[in-house]
């Protein structure tokens, strides 16, 4: 039986039947009042509300944990008051500790809440148990906000990308800390009814406890999240009202870079520009959001975390930052094969966004162009100066708790290249445990000499989530001509593949025990090729443990075979086989208010994928390390320290083949919730020997930035940027040629203004 046969008959199967497969459990209710005046911290005097605010607002008690003693009553008190009016939701938190002293509460960038006492809110405005909005706060005040998605598995379920603005204020006291969230109905999105029905959750966070609790109940013995919150109902005669935010931004900065890549050779452009943009925000019939950008200028000011890529087989994959992409981004990549991976679209000129929902549809589209291609050509070549002209559409429909199906499609066309991308897809609630996600894909795609190819790609995969059992079973099968523009591959989903992997865990929750829980899993992942070669195998077994403290230890063994094929690798002209057995140990500790530690070790066989010219990869010892320590001397001031480094010996004879490293230092001062200093100094050396073909490299980078950030949107940032490296210019007969030396050289420095500013008529 095919995988195309088995999804598809799958999916008619799960549809026909879907009313019948989902187990009713009971839910809390809550209902919402309509308050009189918007409440102040004032009116929580003594961690208690005044008697007039009382009756104007719900209250929420009684948290459960999750983590670590999942049903147990929270070992602290948590009481929340709810309420909301024509323009605002209000929750305040009444967190009581009995070690207030034991609170952590430090200034810090947005977003940057992991480490202290928080508590949180989702709301799913749609009640469709399937994504929901969420807002955190630390005991200090600091935002956290980003979307929830029950479609996704692991990390993946939250985004941190998606930005609102709202308001917090916050307060210590002698008996814990108190949190007033103010968050603006057109921040929201929600059906145009008379009455809302919600969904809600509370949440808080004790992490010096490693302790997680929440109201309603959240179990880890049922899969999904928002099937479990509370139905909250009482929000009536309520929309986002005339809701248009026009974001106007300049950009300008003075550079002097080396242009290593110039027609006659390299050469130092020095210069500078200016930019003039604008972001648009349209929200129609109150779910529906159209976003428009027009000459956007997309240089991150907040740099991306260091990842070792030297000696690496597949594409080291980074975050979208971006705002334009970011609202509704989970309409576009909630399926398991990546079909849009924005950070493919470089440097558009303009382009418009819809996404949003009515009733039980859900849809999602976008047209932008993208000038990077063009660019990339030099003068005189075919296309040179050309934009890549690219359409995204996305519609799902919902068809019961958490039950979904929908379709995709994009197209990406460059020059007389062009590939295109049709997607059906599904995902289903059997149980309360288990799930399943399908997808059949189809691509059609045309070179530069104009021959046109078709590729299919078939993702069936079953997962059981629990507290102490989880399972996940995963087949999926890749064409040869497979080909997706805009989107994301890694190992199991490439073209010409066949990949079946499973793995299994199972928790224990030891009572009255110094160690929280420890899980030991198995798992197995085959990789052949279309005709039945295997590529790719590979047996793991793993143990992990949790302490209070945020403290985490992993240990793992993994034994694989690799094949390198004819054209995997330029250097082959026959099928190569490898046998390999590596480790990994991690350890991860937050027990301390004011320091945090992690290290990460892998050792073993890996393959030399850069050996000299002439020879073929070799099998060669490795040691992979990476430390990361963070400091807090004062509340206002952190520092973060990241050391990466990875070794290849050859076996034999112990010659070094490789030695790559990272060091990097950031450190942040908060003068308050908006104004910080950032200064980052970052070193990296690539060394190989002479058994790899990589070149010595080294730069050091120092980056110093001035943030004022009122919200994500209205926001100055001045900053300093230089960069050296080990390179000298030299005048030949052919050119002004680019060789390496041993001391550092500058080779980029930039000074820039970014200021942007939120309109909301």
């Amino acid at each position: 039986m095919s995988i195309r046969f088995l999804v598809v008959f799958c999916v008619v199967f799960l549809v026909m039947q879907h009313s019948n497969l989902v187990v009713a459990q009971e839910m809390a209710g809550l209902q919402i009042p309509l308050i009189e005046r918007p409440p102040s911290l004032d009116d929580f005097s003594g961690m208690q509300p005044s008697s007039e605010l009382e009756s104007m607002m719900v209250k929420v008690d009684g948290f459960i944990q999750r983590e670590p003693r999942d049903g147990a009553p929270a070992t602290q008190d948590t009481v929340v008051y709810a309420a909301y009016d024509n323009i605002n939701f209000y929750a305040i938190f009444v967190a009581f500790d009995s070690e207030p002293n034991q609170v952590r509460a430090n200034l810090a960038p947005r977003e940057e809440i992991q480490n202290d006492d928080w508590v949180g809110l989702l709301i799913d405005t749609f009640n469709d148990q399937r994504s929901a909005y969420g807002f955190g706060s630390s005991a200090a005040g600091i935002q956290s906000d980003g979307r929830w998605s029950d479609l996704a598995r692991g990390s993946n379920q939250w985004d941190g990308s998606y930005a609102a603005v709202w308001y917090t204020d916050s307060r210590l006291t002698d008996e814990g800390y108190l949190v007033h969230m103010t968050i603006p109905l057109r921040s929201l999105r929600f059906p145009a009814n008379d009455e809302q029905i919600w969904r809600v959750q509370f949440s808080r966070r004790i992490p010096r406890l490693s302790e997680d609790s929440y109201w309603p109940a959240y179990s880890s013995l049922i899969e999904g999240r928002l099937n479990q919150a509370a139905i909250a109902t009482g929000i009536k005669d309520v929309s986002p009202g005339r809701n248009v935010q026009l974001v106007p931004f300049v950009f300008g900065r003075n550079f002097d870079v080396l242009d290593s890549k110039a027609a006659s050779g390299p050469v130092f452009n020095k210069g500078s520009e200016d930019n003039i943009g604008l972001d648009a925000k349209f929200i129609i019939q109150d779910s529906l959001v159209l976003d428009a950008t027009f000459n956007p200028d997309f240089s991150q000011v907040e740099s991306d975390e260091p990842q070792v890529t030297a000696n690496e087989r597949f594409e080291v994959r980074f975050p979208e930052r971006r705002p334009f992409f970011l609202e509704n981004a989970d309409y576009f990549g909630e399926t398991d094969s990546i079909l849009l991976f924005t950070r493919r679209i470089v440097d558009p000129e303009g382009g418009v966004r819809l996404t949003g929902k009515l009733g039980n549809w859900g849809v999602g589209t976008m047209a932008m162009n993208d000038e990077a291609p063009g660019q990339a050509l030099s003068a005189g070549e075919q296309f040179a100066g050309s934009s890549a002209d690219i359409n995204v559409f996305r519609l799902f429909r919902e068809l019961s708790d958490q039950d979904r199906i929908g379709v995709f499609y994009s197209n990406r066309e460059f020059g007389n290249t062009a590939n295109s991308v049709i997607n059906l897809d599904g995902r289903f609630r059997i149980t309360d445990n288990w799930s399943t996600q399908m997808q059949v894909i189809d691509t059609d795609s045309k070179d530069t000499s104009g021959i046109s190819t078709e590729g299919h790609q078939h993702n069936i995969k079953f997962d059981r989530q629990g507290r102490s059992l989880r399972v996940h079973l995963h087949a999926i099968d890749t064409g040869e001509d497979f080909q997706v523009d805009l989107g994301y591959q890694n190992r199991n989903t490439f073209a010409d593949t066949r990949s079946l992997h499973a793995n299994v865990g199972y928790t224990f929750w030891p009572e009255n025990s110094w160690v929280n829980s420890w899980t030991p899993r198995v798992g197995i992942n085959t990789v052949t090729d279309q005709k039945g070669l295997r590529i790719y195998e590979n047996l793991d077994a793993r143990m992990q443990a949790t302490w209070d403290g945020e403290t985490a230890a992993l240990f793992r063994i993994d034994h694989s075979r690799e094949r390198l094929r004819a054209q995997d690798h330029a250097s082959l002209n026959r099928n190569k086989d490898f046998h390999q057995k590596q480790w990994r140990a991690e350890f991860e500790t937050q027990i301390f208010s004011t320091t945090g530690f992690s290290a990460k070790f892998r050792g073993g066989d890996t393959i030399n994928l850069s050996p000299i010219v002439g020879e073929e990869p070799e099998l060669s010892d490795f040691l992979t390390h990476e430390l990361g320590f963070i400091w807090r001397p004062l509340e206002q001031l952190r520092l973060d320290l990241t050391y990466l480094n990875t070794s290849l010996d050859d076996p034999s004879s112990t010659t070094k083949i490789l030695d790559d490293s990272i060091l990097r230092a950031k450190w942040n001062y908060q003068f308050t919730k908006e104004a910080s200093l950032r200064f980052i100094v970052q070193e990296e050396i690539t060394d190989p020997g002479m058994l790899s073909s990589l070149t010595n490299k080294k730069s050091m980078n120092y980056d110093l930035l001035v943030r004022y950030v009122i919200n994500p949107w209205s926001a100055l940032y001045v900053g300093y940027n230089t960069n050296s490296s080990n390179f000298n210019l030299i005048d030949t007969e052919d050119g002004t040629e680019l060789v390496r030396t041993s001391d550092l050289r500058r080779d980029g420095e930039q000074f820039f203004i970014k200021f942007s500013y939120l309109l909301q008529p």
